[in-house]
């Protein structure tokens, strides 16, 4: 008995950690409309999302079943036998939502509980099958294979209904506010203020406080009894009260709604999936506690019908476990990746786009395109018109350029609607019994927004479009993969015994310290990227600094890459050559990005720096070039020593060395230059391009000659004859971004003086 003590301790362990990693991915549906508005501070978001965890773990005690009962049949399971399946599940459910959140993809911790409920009771259920000389037929008496069903009809019907309505309603509320709502929300604000925040209201009823654990049975009945009543009173009430705010004191109503509906859904978030963090742990510890309870009890043969009982978890568990959340809320730097996914899908400005081109966001566009003709010839040009007034989100900003709408991904108008649209369809689902997941939910709903705000336009609509699928696609990878995960975890488990459970948690730890690593390298990554990635941080006074700081950091860069290329070729170092073409693939992603980033730097130069803006476009264009050459530098030496060709001949030694040296001498110059800002010395410059020049000219020369004679291979002759020409491409871009850079800063008068 002392060993289920000892799993029952490792489970409750798992649950926090389960806290931690299954916040981490849910944070995204609460606050992702709220920061993407910019409604208020990061911190007072996440202070008003913390209030709205913490009441909403007060209201989960009714939804503990789930775990219990409602995926197998516990009565036909052993303590045992449970034990197995609550350890493969919480095992496989920490390793599984960590990996989405260290790659920034939202998922549904309901779809990944259930199916790994699903594959752990599976795997039991074989095993007792097999023993018992069973056929697979009998797996129906073990498993409710209905609820899996329900899951997966629940995934589809929460994506059809939410970006239908998201875009339906987004589209009815932005033709009667357009992009510069503030003149008709004096009209018709305290209208849709109401039917908003009642919206909200009705939310809170259906998904909170029917289910709080301090409700008794005769207040939610007189709660069903009069919701109607109730809502009417609301609407009424809270249309004069608004109302009253923007008449009297000009108060943004829409920050209300979007705080209102950020609460609302924390709330919601706790009261249902709290259970998909804490339920398996706590459903063990009360079988521990059953099964202790008696002392003639058997964990092999005890069958476990306990656990089909209505169960109420105490208070002070669901307080401990929000606190847990509320903490990790706050601290979770893999929360803020996982929000910034669904973000850059909605925003209404351009910029880096996360995902690729498909064929399958190609067709879509394809198709969109064509049946927006065909509606254009349809319809009348008068109504056309109109629209395009309406929508005209250009036209509309300029009258508001200097507000904070500018600095957010999109609107609160937008923001209000997601709340709403989101809340509406929860509830509903939720009085209709049917399976909707609040993570589908609230996604869809942002991106049917996004599309009818015409956030997806010719210029992005294929990479957003790619993104989407790519989630969408994520959520069905979550219960294939959350299924299949557990199965062979719980079958590990049942066959290796206590061996296999130390081997599976001892596996769990190094993923999850392996996933943090991973994490950090990507956020290092980012947090090493240009300020210009960021459009609203641009001002004109700050790019020539940063114009500076990037070529500066390019040509340092290069420089170091250059020479531990050529000095990993000659030690026939594959293991380091490995990780430097890394680097050098991330120099050309980070190059690329400053290119893309190339039209709002533009929109922002100053009056006096628009002669020479080209020189800035030349500077991006070269920065490219240098980025390419060592990338086709790289590659093939990287190629020879992972082939394991014929290492260099010393004469081959002795020339790269002395190359190396000069190319080093090279940019040793460039830093100078930029070091002591003056380019007087380009001159001095030039002379070092000029003995590079020559030296792989001579170099070449010898290439030949061993050519000639046979002395060296097919392959290892044109990987140096391949580098010493990228290596004369990459001093000659280097000295033209430059001058480049030069030109635009000081502009073509001083060009002389300077030279």
């Amino acid at each position: 008995m002392d060993i289920y003590l000892i799993f029952v301790v490792v489970l409750l362990i798992l649950a926090v950690s389960d806290l931690i990693v299954g916040i981490s991915n849910d944070a995204a549906k609460f606050i992702n409309s709220a920061v993407g508005s910019g409604v208020a501070k990061v911190r007072t978001i996440l202070f008003i999302a913390a209030l709205g965890v913490l009441a909403g773990t007060t209201f989960s005690s009714g939804m503990m079943e789930i775990a219990r009962s409602g995926v197998f049949y516990p009565e036909k399971f052993y303590f045992s036998e449970i034990m197995i399946i609550f350890l493969a599940v919480m095992i496989t459910d920490v390793i599984l939502l960590d990996t989405f959140n260290t790659f920034g993809f939202p998922t549904s911790t309901t779809v990944s509980i259930v199916f790994e409920l699903l594959g752990a009771s599976v795997a039991v259920s074989l095993i007792k099958i097999i023993d018992t000389s069973g056929t697979i037929s009998d797996l129906s008496s073990y498993i409710n294979t209905g609820k899996a069903l329900a899951i997966i009809s629940g995934i589809l019907l929460s994506v059809v209904l939410a970006f239908s309505f998201g875009t339906i309603v987004q589209f009815l509320t932005r033709l009667l506010f357009t992009f510069n709502y503030s003149r008709n929300l004096k009209y018709f604000g305290a209208l849709w203020g109401g039917l908003a925040t009642t919206a909200i209201i009705y939310f809170m009823l259906v998904k909170g406080a029917k289910g709080a654990s301090f409700m008794t049975p005769g207040a939610v009945d007189w709660l069903n009894t009069h919701t109607f009543e109730l809502l009417l009173i609301s609407f009424t009430g809270l249309t004069i009260l608004l109302q009253l705010l923007i008449s009297l004191f000009n108060i943004n109503i829409l920050k209300i709604i979007v705080l209102t509906g950020t609460f609302s859904l924390a709330m919601a978030f706790a009261g249902n999936d709290l259970v998909n963090f804490i339920g398996v742990p706590l459903a063990g510890f009360d079988s521990f506690i059953h099964i202790k309870a008696d002392p003639s009890a058997s964990p092999d043969t005890m069958l476990m019908d306990v656990l089909n009982a209505p169960v109420r978890t105490p208070t002070f568990m669901l307080l401990a476990a929000g606190m847990i959340m509320v903490l990790t809320l706050f601290f979770s730097k893999k929360a803020r990746t996982v929000s910034q996914t669904e973000i850059n899908l909605a925003r209404q400005g351009e910029g880096n786009e996360r995902f690729s081109s498909s064929a399958i966001s190609r067709s879509v566009v394809g198709t969109t395109i064509m049946v927006s003709k065909l509606a254009g010839k349809l319809l009348p040009d008068r109504f056309l018109r109109f629209l395009e007034i309406r929508f005209d989100y250009k036209a509309q900003q300029a009258s508001i350029e200097t507000t904070d709408a500018t600095k957010s991904s999109f609107d609160l108008l937008r923001a209000s609607v997601n709340m709403f649209v989101a809340s509406m369809l929860i509830a509903a689902g939720t009085s209709l019994k049917l399976p909707l997941s609040t993570t589908y939910v609230t996604f869809m709903v942002a991106m049917g927004t996004s599309l009818a705000d015409r956030a997806w336009g010719r210029e992005s609509a294929v990479y957003r479009i790619t993104g989407v699928v790519a989630v969408i696609g994520g959520w069905f990878f979550t219960a294939v993969i959350a299924f299949s995960a557990t199965l062979g975890v719980a079958l590990f488990l049942s066959w290796g015994g206590t061996i296999a459970i130390i081997l599976a948690l001892a596996l769990a730890l190094f993923f999850i310290i392996r996933s943090h690593s991973k994490h950090r390298k990507i956020l290092q990554k980012q947090s090493g990227k240009d300020e210009f990635a960021d459009a609203d941080t641009l001002t004109g006074l700050n790019i020539l600094q940063k114009c500076s700081r990037s070529v500066t950091e390019i040509t340092g860069t290069a420089s170091k890459l250059y020479f531990s290329t050529v000095l990993n070729l000659i030690k026939e170092d594959r293991k380091k050559m490995r990780k430097k073409l890394d680097e050098v693939n991330e120099l050309n992603q980070r190059t690329k990005e400053l290119k893309n980033n190339l039209y709002p730097t533009l929109k922002k130069l100053e009056e006096e720096y628009i002669e020479t803006g080209h020189f800035y476009v030349q500077v991006l264009d070269y920065q490219r070039e240098i980025a390419h050459c060592l990338k086709y530098i790289a590659d093939p030496v990287f190629e020879q020593l992972d082939n394991h060709h014929p290492p260099l001949r010393k004469e081959q030694v002795r020339d790269l060395h002395e190359l190396n040296e000069s190319v080093a001498s090279f940019f040793d110059e460039i830093n100078a230059i930029f070091r002591k800002d003056d380019f007087r010395n380009i001159e001095k410059l030039l002379s070092i391009q000029n003995e590079v020049v020559d030296s792989i000219a001579k170099t070449k020369k010898k290439q030949i000659r061993l050519i000639k004679e046979d002395l060296i291979g097919t392959r290892s002759a044109l990987m140096i004859l391949n580098l010493l020409a990228e290596t004369k491409n990459l001093v000659l871009y280097s000295v033209n971004m430059i001058k480049s850079y030069r030109d635009f800063i000081h502009g073509e008068e001083d060009r002389n003086r300077i030279k």
